[in-house]
């Protein structure tokens, strides 16, 4: 279990990944050896799972986000299996989640315009094991994308 000083930590490094020991020590009103020590915990716990820069992507030219919908042939550990292992190696991939309901999977992905879409559609996902039938869902306006867990 983590208390509400470690609940703190984790809220402030959400927001900043990178302040230092000395100042996440001040914002939460511990010494800094105690908060480093409370870090080490919580990385070690698996709370913190690692760090990273957000980055803009239309800067880098990703300007559409599409989320689709996968349904597989088979719903046997075997296809599910070969499809996960498939999905990882795909860079275009940025989330894949296995649902309950009318098909078997969602997949995020981040491409250029829709015909770079198109491309990915046809040359990866449509190759992945046991894929039968997609369903785009291209997003027109993100309303919230921060990412961060409520730890409140």
């Amino acid at each position: 279990m983590i208390d509400r000083t470690d609940k703190r930590i984790l809220a402030v490094l959400q927001a900043d990944g990178r302040i230092t020991t000395v100042e996440l020590a001040e914002r939460i009103g511990l010494s800094p050896t105690a908060t480093s020590e409370r870090l080490k915990r919580l990385t070690r716990e698996g709370y913190i799972t690692g760090y990273g820069a957000r980055l803009d992507p239309r800067k880098l030219g990703l300007e559409l986000m599409v989320f689709v919908e996968v349904s597989l042939d088979k719903t046997t550990p075997d296809i599910f299996e070969r499809f996960a292992e498939a999905v990882r190696r795909a860079p275009e991939v940025l989330e894949c989640h296995m649902v309950a309901g009318g098909f078997d999977y969602l997949v995020k992905t981040r491409v250029a315009d829709m015909a770079a879409y198109r491309r990915f559609l046809g040359d990866v996902l449509l190759s992945l094991p046991g894929v039968t039938e997609t369903r785009t869902y291209a997003v027109m306006e993100e309303v919230k994308s921060d990412g961060a867990l409520p730890v409140a």
